[in-house]
Parts: C-alpha cells; sequence; structure tokens
C-alpha cells in the first residue's frame, strides 16, 4: 500500500542484528579506558590525545563507537566481542598513622607518590598552601577525612579516578570546590572515601580528579 513503511530487517524477519549498532556498558567503556592508560604509559599515545580518546570512550554508545579509539593499540580487542568484566580492584587500605597534623605559614606541603593518607589529617595554611597528590596513596581507612583551614592560603588536592570524594568545607570570600568531571570517576564497591573539611578565609581549596600521568603508569 503507498504510503506504508516497510518492516526494518532484524530479528524479527530472520536477519540477526549487526553487532557493532548493539550498546556497550559501562564496564566495557572503563576497559577501553584501562587499556587507553596501559598505551600511555608504554609511550604508544601522549596525554593530550589520552585525553581526548577518553573522553570519546565515555560518550560512546555503541561498539562501534569503540573501534576507531584502539584500532591503531597493540592491546586492541575486537569491540563487537569483548572481555568479561574485570574483578574489582584490590583495597588500597594499609596499616597506617592515625592522625596528621600539618602547618604551612607562608610556606608549603608538598605530598606525593607512594605514600600512606593517615585517617585524619589536618593542615593549616596561612599565606601557604599544600599540594597533595592522593593518585599513588594507600589509604590508612576506606574512609578518611582531610581538614584544611587555610588563611590567604589555600590547598590543592589530586585524586584518581577509583577514589571517591565528599566535599564538607566552607568558604568565607574564598571557597572549596571540585572534582569536576572532566576525569570520569571509576568507583567500585572497594573506592576509598575522602572527606574534605574545613574553613578557608580569603583562600581556596580544590579537589581534582585526575588519571595517574605517564611517569606515574610506568612505576607502577
Amino acid at each position: 500500500m503507498e504510503g506504508q513503511l516497510e518492516p526494518r530487517p532484524g530479528p524479527s524477519d530472520g536477519r540477526p542484528a549487526d553487532p557493532s549498532t548493539l550498546r556497550i556498558s559501562d564496564a566495557e567503556r572503563h576497559q577501553v579506558a584501562e587499556i587507553l592508560r596501559e598505551a600511555a604509559g608504554e609511550g604508544r599515545i601522549d596525554l593530550d590525545e589520552l585525553d581526548q580518546r577518553l573522553e570519546a570512550t565515555y560518550a560512546a554508545r555503541t561498539y562501534a563507537d569503540l573501534v576507531p579509539i584502539t584500532f591503531d593499540l597493540p592491546a586492541h580487542r575486537p569491540a563487537a566481542h569483548p572481555e568479561p568484566p574485570r574483578r574489582a580492584r584490590p583495597s588500597p587500605v594499609v596499616p597506617g598513622p592515625d592522625h596528621e597534623h600539618h602547618v604551612a605559614i607562608m610556606s608549603g606541603l608538598n605530598r606525593r607518590g607512594a605514600w600512606v593518607v593517615p585517617r585524619r589529617m589536618s593542615v593549616f595554611a596561612m599565606m601557604g598552601g599544600a599540594d597533595l597528590d592522593l593518585r599513588e596513596a594507600s589509604f590508612a581507612a576506606h574512609e578518611v577525612v582531610i581538614t584544611v583551614n587555610a588563611f590567604m592560603g589555600g590547598a590543592q588536592i589530586t585524586v584518581g579516578p577509583h577514589t571517591h570524594v565528599v566535599m564538607e568545607g566552607v568558604g568565607i570570600m574564598g571557597g572549596y570546590s571540585g572534582p569536576d568531571d572532566r576525569t570520569p570517576a571509576e568507583l567500585d564497591e572497594t573506592s576509598p572515601t575522602v572527606r574534605v573539611r574545613g574553613v578557608a578565609i580569603w583562600g581556596g581549596v580544590a579537589v581534582e580528579r585526575k588519571p595517574l600521568s605517564r611517569k606515574q603508569l610506568r612505576r607502577g
């Protein structure tokens, strides 16, 4: 009949759907993200390419969308036949200190690399600052609290995709911010929780989520 739509080919008429058009799961996006991070650690792609490909990975909807993201990498897996999701990561909790207190007055505090975040950590920064990189750190508890009280100073806290962040600080002519979604969170039941508290007066405390750097990936 004129004007009547013809049925589309598909399972109903005996023709199987193209596997590349099927929807992908979050676990498969995470799998491709791991392949990209391994490639960056081996120097196959640079950090700018890593950021671009990760953005495309988390925006992907079908297996066909994933094909151009990893087609030139040795670790590539055929998108139409994904591997089963990987097991949950081991817990990052290790024995460590219960409390640490730090003061930065017209000076700075820097913690990065492999270190243990205590159960309770407090920092007082006056006309100074703290730079805390938690991406390679272990944690003394599944939930830790970092209290930063800043006066004309502040703190930069960097976490990895696997860390859950709760912001509870108060800003007075200053502020607490982050993390944003430029680096997507990859959380599961083993993810540690970091609560960031305190008061910032004429200063600020920022939390940023970043993947491991190329140097950190090589060390790992």
